[in-house]
């Protein structure tokens, strides 16, 4: 039995690795990082729920020529800019609740040593060879670019160069087929089937070889076997997901972890995920990741956000409105993951104030003041029979789908149908105007037996707030670990517990 006789499930332990990018150190964190971590974090969550073993990987990409430059301009060490840079984006996660397993640095030993291990398997079957690099190179992407491009980049605020120099290449070129091949093996690898449909595409129209290394810096990964040179961004970058398990220094863990893996990605960075990346792995003799969810752009007045634009939110700039758990339920909820979305603050007010302060806030205190009024402040068992266990099996049978199909929005909305039918049942029954007795202990019994079944529903998305729901409806231990699926079944709530009623749990805001 679990905590005050709730039922806790048996379970077989799966795995579930999931990764956000790794963030680069050109600048400070904003709402567009945060939406990837906080959909990573409460997916982590959920599949811990489940009584997964689950590796929650974030972290920062600190090499490249944008980085070295910062730093020059700021007069300090490519490394001490970096160290800046890493611990605001540790701070912000501190800050919204972000419970990672690990967060992976670029300039780390283990990470050295695992680049370092990818480039020779790579080179010894034959894909990486040493030319010259001539034409355009995007400083603010880390991107070499063609010449067609230039002026379209220079439009939005990039800074482009020409350059010239002795660059190792990796043979992208004679993957095509291979990748198609694979990809046709695993028809649902990428989601949304749009930006599949992309990838493939760009497959077809044939790929070209791609710069791995540069030798007009030093802030780098040196090439194992020439050190004059250091290893181009994004083959560093995207190593960081197998040098979190273990890849360059612990085979059973490696093997354990990989390729289970699931990368969320915004859509701007799906050809070196997608494309470069699955290559590079087939190249060392190595399977690609399981998946990659992608997300569309989070737009601010209908442009995505950027420095140039001076359109970006720091995400603490809303938590001080809206409290961490309405900042983590709005882009939880409120954007759909896949498509682009816009963000706005009159939005973000609507969506707290109808689901948090109307719904579930309201809920919680008209529940909590009525057992204290007519029960004695002791909660009742809910009814076997009751009309609302129907709504919360088909909730949670939709939730579980869109979480597993990385699909927030519509497990909460699935979450949220409980509260909105359990006010219903409220506002029907009208229990503050009952008589204490049966009828009113079943009414209560059962808004009891709703919110601890939201409590945990919603426990990935707003974990302090799940909390307190737990704790006020008089259930002890920690809502995050319950399992699921049995801590969903109807009859959980096993009565003769106190029910309180604290403060507001969601004070309203105003636009």
């Amino acid at each position: 039995m679990g905590p005050q006789g709730c039922r806790v499930a048996s379970f077989a332990v799966g795995r579930f690795y999931v990764t956000t990018p790794i963030y680069y150190v050109n600048d400070a964190p904003h709402i567009g990082h945060a939406y990837t971590t906080v959909t990573a974090d409460a997916l982590a969550r959920w599949h811990r729920m489940l009584g997964e073993d689950v590796w929650f990987l974030t972290g920062t990409d600190e090499h490249g020529l944008k980085v070295a430059q910062a730093a020059d301009a700021n007069g300090v060490t490519p490394r001490e800019w970096a160290d800046t840079v890493v611990q605001r984006y540790r701070d912000v996660w501190d800050l919204l609740d972000i419970a990672y397993d690990d967060f992976i640095r670029t300039t780390e030993p283990r990470h050295y040593a695992a680049v370092a291990k990818l480039l020779e398997a790579c080179r010894a079957a034959g894909d990486i060879e040493l030319g010259t690099y001539r034409g355009w190179y995007s400083v603010s992407d880390e991107e070499y670019i063609t010449a067609d491009e230039v002026e379209e980049y220079r439009s939005r605020g990039r800074n482009v160069i020409e350059m010239e120099e002795p660059n190792y290449f990796f043979r992208l070129s004679r993957f095509g087929d291979r990748l198609l091949e694979w990809y046709e093996r695993h028809p649902e690898a990428i989601t949304p089937e749009t930006r599949r449909n992309e990838v493939l595409g760009f497959i077809r129209q044939g790929l070209q070889d791609f710069s791995i290394s540069r030798t007009s810096l030093t802030w780098g990964v040196p090439l194992p076997w020439d050190p004059d040179h250091v290893t181009y961004v994004w083959f560093d970058a995207l190593t960081n997901y197998i040098t979190a398990v273990g890849y360059a220094d612990d085979d059973d863990r490696f093997r354990t972890w990989w390729p289970a893996a699931r990368h969320l990605i915004g859509k701007d960075i799906i050809r070196f995920h997608c494309v470069y990346w699955p290559a590079m792995l087939l190249s060392a003799g190595l399977e690609p990741p399981a998946d990659w969810h992608v997300h569309g752009w989070l737009l601010v007045g209908g442009e995505k956000m950027s420095k140039t634009r001076l359109n970006q939110i720091a995400p603490a700039d809303l938590v001080a409105d809206f409290g961490v758990d309405g900042y983590r339920y709005h882009f939880l909820r409120d954007p759909s993951f896949g498509p682009d979305s816009d963000f706005s603050y009159e939005g973000m007010v609507v969506r707290y104030n109808t689901d948090l302060a109307n719904n579930l806030g309201n809920l919680l205190a008209r529940v909590a003041t009525v057992v204290g009024k007519s029960c004695g402040g002791i909660g009742p068992a809910p009814s076997p029979d009751a009309p609302l266990a129907a709504v919360v099996t088909e909730a949670y049978a939709t939730a579980a789908e869109a979480w597993a199909a990385v699909q927030p929005s519509v497990a909460l909305e699935a979450t949220w149908r409980i509260v909105r039918e359990t006010n219903a049942h409220l506002e029907a029954h009208e229990p503050w105007k009952m008589a204490p007795g049966p009828e009113l202990d079943r009414v209560m019994g059962d808004a009891l037996e709703a919110l601890r079944v939201v409590a945990v529903l919603a426990a990935p998305a707003i974990p302090r707030s799940a909390q307190a729901v737990w704790e006020r409806i008089g259930m002890s231990g920690a809502v995050a670990a319950q399992r699921l699926p049995d801590a969903a079944v109807w009859g959980g709530y096993p009565g003769g517990c106190t029910v309180t009623k604290g403060e507001s749990l969601f004070p309203r805001v105003r636009a």
